[in-house]
């Protein structure tokens, strides 16, 4: 399994934040990085999304080469298929591994409940990018294996096919070209993977690529009612909607299958679907056990334009954190470390690297080659947007109310698209009000 990514946080975690130990884990103990590999030991668990890491022995492979600098560390690896709801139930205890990824379910404020601090922000800033998705109280909870870009992974091909070379400047582009997908060839023009539901929260990350600015995210902290015409979450959920309401998706959203969609966009029976950057490489993966050109699977931002040039947002992926519970804090930190640095898991992938100053992957060369702004989201104002959102019990970041979305506009929900976005302007500038925003 992947997950979208993405990946900002809001969400209610009430009986988590009542969990045994709490005092235990707000008392701060660092995870720092070691200083003699020969001296590090004990036994770490590391929770996972990739189970296909795991099934094809990636991870244990990764293991092996972390072996041969901590001999003495023995890693085990545990995959679970619905992350972010298992690690949410296993959060009730102590007992949610050595090394995980930190829950979108979370918000930043609760991360030393749960997490030890890895150090200081002004010194792992200079290091790595994004620390500040992941900081309180200057000091840094989680760090980001990847950082990524947001498009439409895309079937070249298929596009090709339909007689379409170059990417959409505007929404109503975009679904022109999905419809003369439809009309010439055999593919689903575009994929929701709505059974899975997270890939759904992926257009989240889009916020700030039709504005093109890296503080629209934030701007939701000030802003009344964000689904109001001209807003970039206005933009964004309209060309859902517009998709879905076209019939431009698949028939049936109910029976989707986030692991066949891979296949299925790399053998060219589904042409779109919007994700982060870190898909192009399962995807293209998907093309070659298919027996057809990796090279097929292309990427494109969204479309819009702002002076002349498209824009994507830079965010991280999941980021790495300690469980502040975890007896081999300093075992745990190595792991976290190596694999961040040293694995080369990022290069691999085609992902872009948090480490400072790593250059973009051969799979954005699309994007360095049309001069894609890439815009970094800015984090300010985190905390005010995630209780307006919690109390809106809208959950811009979850998954539910895009799979609402695409109820209304299949015509399996009622309403339509005024009234649903009317319905979220209320809930959002209610909870705005009643916070004192």
């Amino acid at each position: 399994m992947r997950r979208a990514g993405v990946v900002l946080v809001v969400a209610i975690m009430v009986a988590v934040t009542a969990c045994s130990g709490q005092e235990d884990a707000a008392s701060g103990e660092i995870a720092a990085p070691p200083s003699d590999p020969a001296k590090v030991s004990g036994g770490i668990t590391v929770l996972t999304n990739r189970t296909d890491q795991i099934a094809d022995g990636s991870l244990k492979k990764y293991a092996a080469e972390f072996n041969k600098i901590y001999p003495g560390v023995k890693v085990k690896f545990e995959g679970l298929t619905d992350y972010e709801g298992e690690t949410k139930i296993r959060m009730n205890t102590e007992n949610y591994g050595d090394v995980l990824l930190i829950p979108n379910s979370l918000s930043v404020e609760q991360y030393p409940n749960f997490f030890a601090p890895l150090g200081s922000s002004i010194k792992l800033s200079a290091a790595f990018d994004y620390t500040d998705h992941a900081t309180v109280g200057g000091k840094v909870y989680g760090l980001a294996n990847i950082g990524v870009a947001n498009g439409f992974v895309y079937n070249k091909a298929v596009w090709e096919k339909a007689g379409i070379k170059d990417w959409p400047a505007t929404p109503e582009e975009f679904v022109a070209d999905l419809a003369t997908i439809k009309a010439k060839t055999d593919a689903v023009p575009y994929y929701t993977n709505y059974k899975d539901g997270w890939p759904l929260t992926n257009w989240t990350n889009a916020i700030g690529s039709p504005s093109c600015d890296s503080g629209s995210y934030d701007s939701l902290a000030k802003t009344k009612e964000p689904w109001s015409s001209g807003s970039d979450l206005y933009e964004i959920d309209k060309l859902l909607y517009a998709v879905v309401e076209k019939k431009l998706s698949e028939p049936d959203p109910t029976t989707t299958n986030w692991e066949d969609s891979k296949a299925q966009i790399g053998s060219g029976k589904i042409a779109s679907m919007w994700l982060g950057s870190w898909a192009i490489s399962q995807m293209r993966a998907g093309a070659e056990a298919a027996g057809k050109n990796p090279d097929d699977i292309a990427f494109m931002p969204f479309p819009a334009k702002r002076d002349g040039a498209y824009c994507s947002v830079l965010r991280p992926d999941y980021q790495y954190a300690v469980n502040a519970h975890s007896e081999n804090k300093e075992a745990a930190r190595a792991w976290l470390d190596w694999y961040i640095t040293k694995s080369g898991q990022a290069a691999s992938e085609g992902s872009i690297s948090s480490v400072k100053g790593a250059p973009l992957p051969d799979t954005l060369k699309a994007f360095s080659d049309n001069d894609v702004t890439m815009i970094p989201q800015r984090q300010e104002n985190i905390v005010d947007v995630n209780k307006i959102d919690k109390a809106s019990e809208i959950g811009i970041t979850a998954q539910g109310y895009r799979q609402k979305l695409v109820d209304v506009a299949r015509g399996a929900a009622d309403g339509d698209m005024g009234s649903y976005f009317g319905e979220l302007n209320g809930k959002w500038a209610e909870a705005q009000q009643a916070l004192g925003g």
